[in-house]
């Protein structure tokens, strides 16, 4: 017995000695444990404007929502291939080649800004992000953040083609990225899961869980969601009941008969509650140690979304419909099945119709589908915290992003809306001409508290928000294609997810970076 107490001081002293010579963040000593549950919520076409707006809203103040209360926030670039070769166009530059990059042809702070709007104002030119106006779309986003990777519009993870001699890319036969989700069940054994307020094979629930050179082949994409990488948990949009859009009858009617097997499957059913046949549907799922299918969804292939009262000083939003589920309601369905898995698990949880508001230039639609996203968060954040189980922030990671912005929407700080206040909403009559040097949508604002400057896309900052042990891995990309910013990439947050569970994974981007030896007030990298 003492001849291994004295081999057991030896390896304690030997350990020391190795943790002292480690480096710092790098000795055995400090080093924390891999986390086994990552939680990562989308706010599609969400940006820092959206969310001021519903926090004003709701509570009358700035930074009210819930993932405001996270204790890391930060700022993303989101550009894709498309956006890169569309801005190096202009600019007479090469176009994107993965080992050499040039991130401010991708995203420039010098015009965009090292924060987003209204963080950083001095900066800002508006004539960087609308004319010429290039920016991500949701699947080339949702690629990036599932697999590390920068890619074209419309792909689902699957590689961009190299350009020939016109610049155009072709996809390749063999394209397809391993996600995230996939490395993590495979290598980690944990469960997996994507949610969404839109159809479940829209381009972001996709790109974790597919693989296709094009978002549009919406029933092949349903199937090897369903077929092929079978998910544990999979609830989204899409009901063939409203559209026939999203998924085969083929399929829909094997989910329906119970021919998938493992998937206890709930649907969308007129007259009951949704979100109480959701949460009842995963106890069974959780109980059977089976997968969990939840179909919802309207006419558009949506959930219809919450609907903010106008009503100054009492701030209320109501459910369109008790037949779909809240989003707070399918994440606490998804969170029940897939904590039951020892292993860990990852989940994707997308308030997807933020973005489509925003198309429509729809302020109270925002409104209600940003608070949707809060009030899941929350959700969320109190399923961590709840006692009697192993889930705690020491072995979690929370965060929440946006895949892009969305409509270039300003508030006016000179009108500004109090909580329960919505502005004056009116459809744009036909044949209305909109005043130079501004956008009219399917709305008009006709009290100015808020503007709009695209029904579409921009490549302007998102914001980051996390909380748990894996949080400090974001720190670590802080201005590493952005010297003397703070601003990360999309693809970055895919690699401080894999760092913090453990699995460190080597980024194919490669950026060629001008480092400035001192940073200056102008100094960006670029």
């Amino acid at each position: 017995m003492r001849k291994r107490n004295v081999m057991a001081a030896a390896v304690a002293a030997l350990m020391a000695v190795v943790a002292l010579v480690g480096g710092a963040g790098h000795s055995i000593a400090k080093e924390k444990p891999a986390v086994k549950h990552i939680i990562l919520f989308i706010g599609d076409g969400m940006q820092l404007e959206h969310e001021i707006a519903t926090s004003r809203y709701l509570y009358g103040s700035d930074y009210g929502l819930a993932f405001h209360r996270l204790p890391y926030r930060g700022h993303a670039t989101t550009w894709d291939v498309s956006t890169y070769d569309g801005y190096a166009n202009v600019e007479g530059a090469s176009l994107y080649t993965p080992s050499a990059l040039v991130p401010g042809l991708g995203y420039n702070p010098n015009r965009g800004g090292k924060r987003p709007f209204p963080l950083d104002r001095s900066r800002i030119d508006d004539g960087y992000f609308l004319n010429p106006r290039f920016a991500t779309d949701s699947a080339s986003a949702g690629t990036a953040l599932a697999t590390g990777h920068k890619t074209v519009d419309g792909n689902i993870a699957w590689r961009a083609g190299e350009p020939d001699a016109t610049g155009r890319r072709t996809d390749p036969a063999d394209g397809a990225l391993k996600t995230i989700a996939e490395r993590l069940r495979e290598e980690k054994g944990f469960a997996i899961g994507v949610v969404s307020t839109v159809p479940f094979s829209h381009a972001t629930p996709a790109a974790f869980v597919s693989h296709n050179p094009s978002r549009n082949n919406y029933y092949a994409i349903a199937d090897e969601i369903i077929r092929t990488v079978r998910p544990e948990v999979v609830i989204g949009g899409g009901h063939r009941s409203f559209s026939t859009s999203y998924l085969s009858e083929i399929l829909y009617n094997d989910a329906k008969n119970s021919a998938l097997g493992e998937y206890v499957f709930v649907e969308r059913e007129a007259g009951k509650d949704g979100g109480a046949s959701l949460l009842i549907a995963a106890e069974t799922a959780k109980s059977l140690n089976k997968k969990l299918f939840g179909l919802f969804g309207g006419s558009g292939g949506n959930f219809e979304p919450p609907v903010p009262a106008d009503m100054p000083g009492m701030p209320q939003v109501n459910r369109a419909t008790v037949e779909n589920p809240l989003l707070k309601d399918a994440t606490l369905a998804a969170l029940e099945v897939l904590s039951s898995d020892e292993d860990g698990f990852f989940v994707m949880i997308e308030q997807g119709d933020i973005d489509w508001a925003n198309h429509a230039n729809d302020y109270a639609w925002m409104i209600g589908t940003t608070w949707d996203l809060h009030e899941a968060v929350k959700a969320a954040l109190q399923f961590v915290e709840r006692p009697g189980d192993d889930i705690d922030w020491s072995n979690t990671l929370l965060l929440v992003t946006s895949d892009h912005g969305n409509s270039y929407m300003r508030l006016n700080n000179a009108a500004r809306l109090e909580p329960g206040d919505l502005p004056a909403q009116v459809v744009k009559p036909a044949g209305y001409v909109c005043p130079s040097g501004s956008y009219c949508g399917t709305y008009l604002y006709p009290d100015d508290e808020v503007s709009y400057g695209t029904g579409s896309h921009t490549n302007e900052l998102v914001t980051v928000y996390a909380k748990g042990n894996g949080a400090r891995h974001l720190k670590e990309y802080e201005g590493a294609w952005y010297p003397c910013t703070t601003i990360i990439d999309n693809t970055q947050l895919f690699h401080a997810m894999t760092d913090a569970a453990g699995m460190t994974l080597v980024s194919p981007l490669k950026a060629i970076l001008k480092r400035p030896v001192v940073c200056s007030p102008s100094s960006s990298g670029n």
